[in-house]
């Protein structure tokens, strides 16, 4: 509560007495006894006090009101003039503040000869070793509009301090922002060390990148350790999540780091939800690849349950590698929750999330059991031509021996060209199925006999009449085309309602076959 002494200057500073218009701002802006510190009401008092011819005011202002203060005012422009009386004076501080004033402010406020004013100021504050100034410098000069209309807003964001230092056209502005970024790094300015390590990162010089990342990185984890400390629930940036994981990957790949270290680099890149660093701490407490090989270069006893957690966070956020690396985990048998069917479940999910081994591993159990269930081969054929999309040889290898590719046949395109249009209307299930064997080349007993209903797997066409036609063989032709498709599809709603057994509208085999002689004759 203020004394007598404060309500006093208080009263005659509201009357319009400078000098206690000044007293008041100093106050405010110190502190005093009765007097709470605010920079806000500092300004207020000092501007008034300064438009009454009080040097001392306009000082203070130059020396101790920052940029964030003086831009919430009511109007900023009108602070430019004792930032620059601050400045001529010889506060270099001053200088940096005036640069962003102008900066912030709109082209058409301000008169050229103050922007070419705080551009000088702005200069002569970076060559004084002010990293903040030589920070602006570098993304002032890395701006395609240079100094002139530039929104300080705009040069606040992330995306501009990524790409700082890849704007420049020419080499010598190239150069130049380049080197006020490493003077404002040097200088301790936090977002210039993050671009000169994405600069790094980005042209592949991991060297440079760790020169600058690591103390950001260990930055970053010394922040999460304090936050746990006093329970505050805020979590790390996306910017040091990101860091993290790349400091990770290049130390991994280097080898022989402090493991240690790189465990809670790795943590903390994690907690923030990278899903690359999951899967890597995933693999590190598990101390083993991808493929479930252990890493002998990697010393420590494995911790299988804290594996899982992570290997789970990466599978869930979209990783097919970690849930196949899980189910390696379950067939350990050092492993005490060691289990067969668990370990098939994760290698179905890796399957379903695209990972090629897993897609063959599925397609040869399936392969393999059916002799236990003959259905087995169309489920080998669907894993199998997943892989085999993706290239694998093994798969492509496999598959080319359990099913077939569709071939036209010479004797269903001959039949379909005997028909003419007027019987094609009187005996369309038998046109559909010459066009059926036309596409995937199927025999005349196939033709003829095959359940249409049943027949369409998806991927693939399941040939089995064996019931009709004990001499043929059960086969699956693979669908490879959206043509093919196409075909087979709109057959199968031909045939939905209509019963293709021998008891079918469509008679026996002999029926059948008379009818294709007639219509279509040798």
């Amino acid at each position: 509560m203020a004394n007598r002494e404060e309500l006093l200057v208080i009263r005659a500073a509201r009357a319009g007495q400078a000098p206690a218009q000044l007293a008041l701002g100093k106050r405010y802006l110190f502190g005093g006894a009765g007097l709470p510190k605010s920079i806000a009401t500092a300004l207020y008092w000092l501007d008034r006090a300064a438009h009454q011819q009080q040097d001392e005011a306009w000082l203070l202002i130059g020396s101790h009101i920052p940029f964030e203060a003086a831009s919430r005012a009511a109007q900023p422009s009108s602070l430019c003039v004792w930032y620059e009386r601050a400045f001529d004076s010889g506060v270099l501080q001053a200088g940096l503040v005036l640069a962003k004033l102008v900066l912030a402010q709109a082209g058409d406020c301000t008169s050229d000869i103050l922007r070419r004013k705080a551009w000088m100021a702005l200069e002569a504050v970076a060559h004084a070793g002010f990293g903040e100034a030589q920070w602006l410098m570098a993304q002032l000069i890395g701006h395609a509009n240079g100094c002139d209309g530039t929104d300080l807003r705009a040069l606040s964001s992330h995306s501009f301090h990524s790409s700082i230092l890849k704007m420049p056209a020419s080499d010598t502005a190239k150069k130049s922002v380049l080197e006020w970024t490493v003077r404002a790094a040097g200088g301790g300015v936090t977002r210039a060390q993050h671009a000169l390590a994405e600069h790094a990162w980005q042209a592949g010089n991991h060297d440079d990148f760790l020169q600058w990342a690591l103390p950001l990185a260990r930055q970053a984890v010394a922040r999460r350790q304090s936050r746990h400390m006093t329970d505050s629930p805020e979590e790390p940036v996306i910017d040091d999540t990101s860091l993290l994981a790349r400091c990770s990957e290049v130390l991994m790949a280097r080898g022989n780091v402090d493991a240690a270290e790189l465990e809670r680099f790795l943590e903390v890149a994690a907690s923030g939800g990278d899903r690359q660093s999951c899967l890597a701490l995933g693999l590190w407490f598990g101390r083993m690849d991808g493929n479930g090989t252990r890493l002998t270069e990697v010393r420590g006893l494995a911790n299988y349950k804290k594996a899982l957690r992570w290997l789970v966070a990466a599978g869930e956020q979209g990783l097919a590698e970690a849930w196949y690396a899980t189910s390696r985990i379950y067939l350990k048998p050092e492993f005490s929750q060691r289990n067969l069917l668990d370990s098939y479940y994760y290698v179905q999910k890796a399957a379903e999330a695209g990972h090629t081994v897993a897609q063959l591993e599925l397609g040869i159990a399936a392969w393999r059991g059916r002799r236990n269930d003959q259905s087995k081969d169309v489920e080998a054929a669907f894993w199998l031509q997943k892989a085999a999309a993706q290239s694998n040889q093994e798969a492509q290898q496999l598959l080319g021996k359990i099913a077939d590719v569709a071939e036209p046949t010479f004797w269903a395109e001959s039949a379909r060209k005997k028909l003419v249009h007027d019987r094609n209307r009187s005996a369309p299930f038998l046109v559909a199925r010459l066009e059926l064997a036309a596409v995937f080349g199927l025999s005349r007993a196939e033709a003829l006999l095959l359940n249409v209903n049943a027949a369409d797997c998806g991927h693939c066409l399941l040939i089995d009449i064996r019931d009709a036609h004990p001499r043929s063989k059960r086969r699956l032709i693979l669908i490879q085309s959206s043509e093919q498709r196409q075909v087979l599809g709109r057959i199968v709603r031909l045939f939905e309602d209509v019963d293709c057994s021998l008891k079918g509208p469509e008679g026996n085999y002999r029926q059948r076959l008379y009818r294709l002689r007639m219509l279509a004759p040798e």
